[in-house]
């Protein structure tokens, strides 16, 4: 029988080079004895499953504790009722997402059920980010959760599905089932969710909703008058036609469903969407499922946790509680958690704390070093190896497009070239990221973000590629087409220039001008331009006006003031920056 000191004591997993140390053991002698016992294609930073850790172990006389189930515990431990826990639940609201297919009316549909606009500013006509609100019907209320509706976006779409109780597909009478149609089916059945089908633009001619029924039951969704189990409600979002009889089968499904939940537990939710504000730290907008979620309370997010300071309702007012199936915002977690983290409320702060650094060190990636690549040298050196890692830092807006970005790009990989994400995370381009990237010789994506401070002159000096991108499928083409050997004549930013806005006046006949100071190079009236706020593309698009003193001007030299404004866009704050810049085709060199 072993002795206590030949006892080592792991969680779920370790990595070959940590069971050594623990053995006192080279390294390379643990690893040979894995290799002589069968196993193939591991190395000292191979991670180990309890079972084979304690196989090995067991070679050299040790013995393996797994003491992995600690986290579980502790975590129902943590969230017990204290008092009167079993007092009976109580139904609860639906939590319904709205899936479909790009243009096929699902944003304004819920337009039509809230009255309220969530069209504009989106990038390409996508909704990016996911909301969620309560609309109140006349048959009680119902919790929307709006999810994207491109391809791209699978992996965001998928986990609205498994938070939600009900799921409306919305497909357009004049186009018929696509393939974006099919995922939402497939994600939706693959979660046991019900789905209701709003066939919308039935006002439109050439709209044919005998078809779209043909059609979706040959994919499982028989409708109720041909026998089957699935509501088909013919809407038309731009005209408010059947919009209550939507709302009422939605209602129906929810009333067969006996959704209870019990408002007197600790709350316990996921969390929908998560950001870092400027000026109130990490934000986390979660969906409470069940239980009461208060001020005050000790609240764990996956590997984030912290103390409730304030809550927020998707009206932007200040809630003391959130009871079940109401999404909140929630201020007062020590960082940014992941988009789909589960979230629930824990008794203290020291229980928190601990389960959010075990999570922590489970999630950690070891980042091997291997060679430095651009997109560029990635076609050159297909020819020289069997197999490339192309290493991506993805850093974006919000925890929702990170994910997107992060899913689209990592089905890249193929028998040539493995994409590995090194690191995901949501704000600006930091230096922080450079020096990752320069550690893990990784290439830089950022979407919807610009550099901040001195990130990229340390890139420059360092040779680390930054790609910014406001549009997913130009980062996922961009890095296909290098992974292909097919790399096209690269489009290059050349920056010009960058005003800061110090005043903004409202001009008769003119609108919002910004009165800016030419803080480097030079502003262009021709040139591209974009509006950046606290490190995030705000606007891109062209200058509707430069001005120096009363008079047009072409361009407005650094050091200068002048007057800026944007074509379509009057949103602008002091602090704000201008860029100017030109798009240049090079032709990419591949020797």
């Amino acid at each position: 029988m072993a002795s206590h000191k030949k006892v080592i004591k792991i969680e779920e997993q370790v990595t070959l080079q940590q069971l050594a140390a623990k053995m006192s053991l080279k390294a390379t002698d643990v690893l040979m004895k894995l290799l002589s016992m069968g196993m193939t294609g591991v190395h000292i930073n191979s991670t180990l499953d309890a079972d084979t850790a304690k196989i090995l172990a067991s070679e050299f006389g040790w013995t393996v504790e797994d003491v992995a189930v600690s986290e579980e515990q502790s975590l129902t431990a943590a969230t017990e009722v204290v008092g009167k826990s079993d007092e009976g639940n109580e139904p609860r609201p639906a939590i319904v997402t709205v899936m479909g297919h790009v243009d096929h009316g699902k944003t304004s549909l819920l337009d039509r059920i809230r009255k309220a606009s969530v069209a504009e500013g989106e990038a390409g006509g996508i909704t990016q980010h996911i909301g969620a609100y309560r609309v109140e019907t006349p048959r009680g209320t119902l919790a929307f959760l709006d999810t994207p509706g491109h391809e791209a976006f699978t992996a965001m779409r998928a986990r609205g599905a498994s938070v939600t109780d009900i799921v409306i597909l919305v497909v357009a009478a004049d186009d018929g089932v696509m393939p974006q149609t099919r995922e939402a089916i497939s994600h939706a059945q693959a979660a046991k969710v019900p789905i209701v089908v709003a066939v919308n633009k039935i006002d439109k001619p050439g709209a044919d909703a005998e078809k779209i029924m043909r059609d979706l039951s040959s994919l499982g969704l028989q409708p109720e008058e041909w026998g089957g189990d699935t509501q088909f409600v013919h809407v038309s979002a731009k005209m408010g036609q059947g919009i209550d009889r939507l709302l009422e089968s939605v209602q129906l499904v929810a009333e067969i469903q006996e959704l209870r939940a019990n408002p007197k537990k600790r709350a316990s939710g996921t969390v929908i969407e998560a950001l870092l504000d400027r000026g109130r730290g990490p934000v986390a907008r979660i969906m409470v499922q069940d239980g009461t979620l208060r001020t005050g309370d000790v609240l764990l997010a996956g590997s984030a946790w912290g103390k409730v300071r304030a809550l927020t309702d998707e009206m932007g007012r200040s809630v003391a509680e959130a009871g079940p199936s109401t999404p909140v915002e929630v201020l007062g977690l020590n960082e940014v958690p992941s988009a789909g983290d589960p979230v629930h409320s824990v008794k203290d702060g020291k229980t928190a704390e601990e389960i959010a650094e075990t999570r922590r060190k489970k999630a950690k990636t070891l980042i091997p070093q291997d060679s430095r690549v651009s997109l560029e040298a990635l076609t050159k050196n297909l020819q020289e190896a069997d197999q490339l890692e192309l290493k991506l830092i993805i850093k974006g807006d919000v925890q929702g497009s990170v994910e997107a970005v992060v899913h689209a790009v990592s089905k890249l990989s193929n028998e040539k070239v493995k994409v590995t994400i090194v690191s995901a995370g949501v704000g600006a381009i930091t230096e922080g990221d450079v020096n990752l990237a320069v550690a893990s010789k990784a290439i830089i994506v950022g979407f919807n973000v610009r550099s901040a401070g001195k990130a990229s002159q340390l890139a420059e000096s360092e040779g680390i590629e930054i790609r910014l991108y406001n549009i997913i499928y130009n980062a996922v083409d961009d890095i296909k087409s290098a992974m292909e050997g097919l790399l096209p004549a690269t489009k290059v930013e050349k920056q010009l220039g960058r005003a800061e806005v110090r005043q903004v006046f409202k001009i008769t006949k003119v609108g919002i001008v910004a009165g800016c100071m030419v803080i480097q190079g030079t502003m262009k009236r021709t040139a591209e331009a974009r509006l950046v706020r606290d490190g995030a593309v705000i606007w891109s698009g062209r200058l509707s006006g430069l001005r120096r003193f009363k008079e047009d001007a072409k361009e407005v030299e650094q050091g200068f003031e002048c007057g800026i404004s944007l074509d379509g866009y009057h949103d602008v704050k002091e602090r704000d920056i201008v860029e100017c810049f030109d798009i240049e085709e090079i032709k990419t060199k591949l020797f």
